[in-house]
């Protein structure tokens, strides 16, 4: 049988991809519906019959309608929803209450009004390993897989989902390890590089098919014979000397003290705009049309994917999938912070800078206030519902961030008794007095009784939101399951990294055994 040259072999891949996505009658699907993320924006608006939204603040003090800096003026509404009183009235004094009438009220609550609600007509992930490398990260050997999870989408083929995400795993310990499954871009960390033997071979392979593709580059070998096209790149590798510990990243922490990790793609589980909500997991499940206004937003949509890769993990016999955490940063902090929420199998949370929607107190007016959620650039982190509290004008009225039934005290407490670890940086240095710091630090602190009423530690401070002041930066308020520490970076946790791993290792009951 003749060979195929290597243009010839990728040509066949087109014709046979393009026959195959031809193959879909398209007429027999609801038309897929593309809006813009204003004309999402106000078709939401026409659902819930509102017709005049107020606009979000600006970051920019100079502008008009800045966001509002002055603490006196930060706590419109200063109470807030009681945790632990049930929608009649009743107080929760005891576990049993919490877990069977309390919680679930709150998950509803939340769900309806402000994250939406996940379908129950999810079609499942099937996850396929697309490379599997042995790596050496930072002279720690390890196994690096990238992976695919594909959704079923044969009722309605005209979207298509694939999650995208790298699993590292250190094999120098004894397993199985915890993992901290990431949300961002997933990259192999040192992808594996041929002997000398085998990049022999490449190169010689490589110049015989440039040579027949263009006879004349011929010459150019001939005049600088020792040359190859493909050589090793520089890259860390077992013999490299290993970084001192300020230079580690995240990544390499994790793997230094036995814990596994993985990267998810958020993006490809579902677009980080208004304009993708036809598009993605949500648009997959509502064949291509707009959302109603209790289905889920990216946060939720988010959260499920991670949750997928935890279905995955499960199935890794190096992992132990009852040691489990989630981190997230800004956007991702959210999401990570709804993950530990609403999923129980996760075992801890590193949440970093989350700001509103977040662990920020969404009725506090400092800095990004909920107006700034309602508006067309964000509001499709949040189910459509949540609209409603950024309107001026409407058939129910004016609503505001006062208004809202649960706030994010409440969203900390769902994560009880679990590993909860809020983590910021400082304005100096980029994380903006726009997250409001102290309004999550508020949040952490009112969250604080559930964690108590479940027999775990929290701060080590009073429940009293109204009172307790944040303490200063480096200093960690870490004895219990509950965790606050704000370091001095800027919009990012790495920082914490080195504090959040021994922190969950002891509480998890995790010690690195090498092997």
């Amino acid at each position: 049988m003749k060979k195929l040259s290597l243009f010839s072999f990728l040509l066949f891949i087109v014709i046979v991809t393009d026959a195959q996505t031809a193959t879909i009658d398209s007429s027999k699907y609801a038309k897929l519906v593309t809006f813009t993320s204003n004309q999402d924006h106000d078709n939401m608006m026409q659902q819930l019959g509102i017709k005049k939204i107020r606009p979000g603040f600006s970051g920019n003090n100079a502008d008009p309608n800045h966001a509002n800096y002055d603490t006196t003026l930060a706590d419109p509404c200063p109470l807030l929803p009681d945790i632990l009183t049930t929608n009649n009235g009743k107080k929760v004094t005891t576990a049993d209450l919490w877990w069977n009438q309390r919680r679930p009220e709150l998950v509803e609550l939340f769900e309806r009004e402000v994250y939406g609600r996940i379908p129950k007509n999810i079609p499942g992930v099937t996850w396929t390993a697309t490379v599997t490398d042995r790596e050496f990260v930072n002279r720690i050997p390890v196994i690096a897989k990238e992976l695919v999870g594909h959704v079923d989408n044969s009722s309605y083929p005209l979207i298509n989902v694939d999650i995208k995400m790298v699993m590292v795993l250190p094999t120098n310990v004894k397993g199985p390890v915890p993992v901290l499954i990431m949300l961002g871009f997933p990259v192999l960390p040192a992808p594996a590089q041929p002997s000398p033997d085998d990049l022999n071979r490449l190169n010689a392979s490589f110049k015989q098919m440039m040579i027949r593709n263009d006879p004349e580059i011929k010459a150019i070998f001939d005049k600088y014979p020792a040359y190859q096209p493909i050589t090793r790149l520089a890259g860390p590798g077992f013999f490299t000397p290993p970084k001192p510990d300020e230079e580690l990243t995240p990544q390499e922490r994790l793997l230094a003290a036995g814990w596994g990790y993985v990267t998810i793609d958020p993006s490809s589980i579902q677009p980080d705009n208004a304009a993708g909500l036809t598009r993605g997991i949500i648009g997959l499940i509502n064949k291509g049309q707009p959302r109603k206004p209790d289905d889920w937003g990216a946060l939720r949509a988010w959260s499920w994917g991670a949750a997928r890769a935890l279905d995955y993990l499960e199935t890794e016999p190096l992992v132990n999938a009852k040691q489990v955490g989630i981190e997230g940063v800004s956007r991702y902090g959210k999401a990570a912070l709804v993950t530990l929420a609403f999923e129980p199998r996760f075992a801890a949370g590193l949440i970093g800078s989350s700001g509103k929607g977040g662990a920020t107190l969404l009725r506090r007016s400092f800095g990004e206030a909920v107006e700034n959620l309602t508006g067309s650039g964000a509001y499709h982190w949040m189910a459509g519902n949540f609209l409603k509290y950024g309107t001026e004008e409407s058939s129910f009225g004016k609503k505001t961030g006062c208004d809202l039934p649960v706030d994010s005290h409440e969203l900390i407490a769902l994560c009880a008794p679990r590993l909860t670890f809020i983590s910021y940086g400082i304005p100096e240095k980029g994380d903006a007095n726009w997250l409001d710091q102290r309004g999550s630090y508020k949040a952490t602190v009112a969250a604080g009784e559930v964690f108590r009423l479940l027999g775990a530690k929290d701060l080590g401070v009073s429940n009293n939101y109204r009172s307790e002041y944040m303490p200063p930066v480096l200093t960690g308020l870490m004895g219990g399951k509950l965790a606050w520490r704000q370091h001095d970076g800027g919009h990012t946790d790495a920082p914490n990294f080195r504090y959040f791993i021994p922190w969950a290792s002891e509480l998890l009951n995790y010690e690195r055994k090498i092997q």
